[in-house]
């Protein structure tokens, strides 16, 4: 077995391989860039060689850089990872020519996959259903537009190198190819050096689902099940369950075997995802792609079949022989996993950059009544930089079925606290609720549907405004008989029991009796008194514990006016005061809004790539203003209203900061 291995990446995906490595005795080096040089997976390599600035192409994609290292530090192999080079057949066939052990599949299969366009003739020829389209290049918009007519719209326009979400839009229209075709030329060239780009016919109402398969170099293959990846927003896989709630044994079996099919006609040895559109209505699916290395969500596959991939992937690259046979890969219980990124939701998921002032991931383990895993290349005090993906941690769960695993999940969403930045959890978790998702009725335009407008948070249900509303008042009455304490030594008093919480414009008159070992008896809105038991001390980020019976868990912070609690993606403030102070609150006018009506408002950090508009032009609501770019990612500004352009604030090439005024009509 290999004794040293050189890890070609950073983040979350380093530290899993590092575990993995150390679980067989496998020494590490990792590669790290400037911004990457405090890193958790610096800390747990046993060697780490800089080799660069924080841009990936100054960096992680420069070959020659990777290769040094690999001959500083005696490492025998490298494994790639997901993105930068992990699908380079060029560096794989390199490797080779040097010696170096490559952990991945071999160049033949990277480069026969690793494009889209000879990837669907190869799928066809090996018996694969394919989705119809123009597997010719596209050389200009005018074409595009042609192209699109002829398949019918709605079309997807694709990078033929692409991945990850990026270099990819869907059109309804000509005008939409018009924007879009240039837009995905451009993140292609900026992502993968490769503006090549093709059209396919988008499928309505698809689900995207996947078929994780495994190979030697002994010509064995075989499929370990498939991961249900609908939940999309921009592409971007957001949460990943395995198995499918869609498929039934037959249609399992039948992708299954298509999928070996094609691994097998490019001699694949190693591990890699056969992607598909699948219909829910008549179960039907056509071939995607290949991704010829490790996926983001493998974690789920393992879950349920107990199977390392990293370390198969290892043992394959060395030579040996799967142990493993078709009739050993079982399905075992239920595993979701969710894409904790560094966006914020309440303003259309925009990307958010910035320290991470705290990082209390729920513990790994049991909880209720399944398991809990944390994939995280992060720690409090990190940076969360521009420079790469902004995921900073998947949550994986397990039950032994559906329903169990995603309340198991939605219990470590609510244990899940970070500050600094914004992040997707109150998202994921008004998810983890909603009715349509929890029946598996679901679709890659799934967010689209369900939050058309976006995402504003969902509205609290009875049981959780109770929650919030005992949480407030025990949170306050117990600060309430701490200061009567530190008083109460020249003048004491007794803990005051009347309070009154109030959650928006609702006032919650509450009655609140608190012993000294966290048992509280608290009635609200003169009702029968609720029960609850909590180990909530002043200094903590979670109010955790049993309400009448039931364990929960609710985030907390102290606010200077009252109290912001955050649960499933419900966040109210709740100010707790006297019942007098409560009366003259109501009293209270409404401070107005600022108007912002007439302002384009950059809404995250990033690069100006385009100024589309002059002074003095007349634009109408809905037109492109500019481009932004930020994580690797082209976002069109628009205008909000119609308007003439008054002053300009940056021009191409500039940075800007989230909030900061680009552009202001008359």
């Amino acid at each position: 077995m290999f004794k040293k291995i050189l890890i070609a990446n950073r983040g979350e995906i380093a530290v899993r391989v590092i575990k993995t490595c150390r679980k067989m005795g496998i020494k590490t080096v990792v590669v790290y860039s400037d911004a990457d040089a405090g890193s958790m997976a610096v800390e747990m390599a046993d060697e780490s060689v800089h080799i660069g600035g924080s841009p990936a192409a100054q960096s992680y994609l420069v070959a020659d850089k990777i290769i040094a290292a690999v001959r500083q530090t005696g490492a025998e192999a490298i494994h790639p990872g997901f993105g930068f080079l992990s699908e380079n057949a060029a560096f794989a066939k390199r490797l080779e020519e040097e010696g170096i052990g490559w952990i991945g599949p071999n160049a033949f299969a990277i480069d026969s996959m690793g494009d889209k366009i000879s990837s669907k003739k190869l799928a066809a020829e090996a018996g694969v259903s394919t989705v119809p389209g123009h597997m010719g290049l596209i050389e200009d918009t005018k074409e595009a537009i042609k192209i699109s007519k002829q398949i019918g719209y709605p079309v997807m326009i694709k990078a033929s190198a692409g991945g990850g979400g990026k270099g990819i839009r869907v059109a309804a229209n000509d005008k939409e190819v018009e924007e879009g075709f240039p837009a995905v030329k451009a993140e292609a060239k900026a992502s993968f050096g490769d503006d090549r780009v093709f059209i396919e016919k988008f499928i309505l109402e698809p689900r995207h689902i996947e078929i994780q398969v495994l190979g030697d170099k002994h010509g064995n293959c075989l499929w370990l099940n498939e991961r249900e990846c609908s939940i999309q927003r921009r592409n971007q896989k957001v949460i990943e369950e395995a198995p499918s709630p869609l498929l039934d044994p037959e249609t399992r079996k039948k992708m299954g075997e298509q999928a070996v099919a094609l691994a097998k006609a490019v001699n694949y040895d190693s591990a890699g995802t056969v992607e598909f559109v699948a219909s829910g209505k008549d179960k039907g699916f056509y071939f995607l792609e290949m991704n010829t290395r490790l996926q983001v969500e493998h974690p789920v596959t393992e879950m349920i079949t107990g199977i390392d991939l990293v370390e198969q992937m290892i043992r394959s690259a060395y030579g040996e022989k799967l142990k493993l046979k078709q009739s050993d890969i079982k399905i075992n219980g239920w595993a979701v996993e969710s894409r904790v990124y560094a966006e914020d939701p309440y303003r259309n998921f925009l990307p958010s950059i910035g320290r991470l002032k705290r990082f209390h991931p729920p513990a790994e383990g049991k909880l209720g009544k399944g398991e809990v895993r944390m994939d995280s290349g992060v720690r409090e005090g990190d940076e969360i930089s521009m420079f790469y993906d902004p995921m900073i941690a998947k949550l994986v769960t397990w039950g032994k079925d559906r329903d169990t695993a995603l309340d198991v999940h939605g219990e470590a969403l609510d244990r899940f606290h970070i500050e600094g930045i914004q992040d997707n959890i109150p998202f994921i978790a008004a998810v983890m609720d909603e009715k349509r998702f929890r029946s598996g009725n679901i679709t890659t335009a799934y967010i689209k549907d369900e939050f058309p407008e976006g995402f504003q948070g969902v509205p609290a249900t009875k049981a959780q405004e109770v929650q919030l509303i005992c949480s407030a008042a025990y949170v306050h009455a117990f600060y309430d008989r701490r200061a009567g304490e530190i008083s109460g030594r020249l003048a004491p008093r007794a803990p005051r029991r009347e309070w009154v919480v109030i959650l928006g414009d609702k006032h919650h008159p509450v009655t609140i009796d608190i012993g000294r070992d966290g048992e509280a008896e608290i009635a609200v809105d003169g009702g029968k008194p609720h029960s609850l038991m909590t180990s909530w001390k002043p200094g903590k980020h979670l109010v955790e514990g049993v309400l009448d019976g039931r364990a929960f868990a609710v985030k907390f912070a102290d606010r200077t006016e009252g109290y912001l609690f955050r649960h499933r993606g419900v966040a109210l403030r709740a100010l707790v005061c006297t019942p007098f102070v409560a009366d003259m609150h109501s009293r209270l006018p409404e401070k107005p809004k600022a108007d912002t009506s007439k302002l384009i408002i950059s809404p995250m950090p990033g690069l100006v790539v385009s100024m589309d508009v002059t002074l003095g032009q007349v634009v109408q609501e809905g037109e492109a203003v500019c481009i932004v770019e930020a994580m690797k990612m082209q976002n069109i500004i628009r205008a909000g209203a119609n308007g003439t352009v008054k002053a300009i604030n940056v021009k191409a090439g500039e940075s800007v900061a989230a909030d900061e005024i680009m552009v202001e009509f008359a």
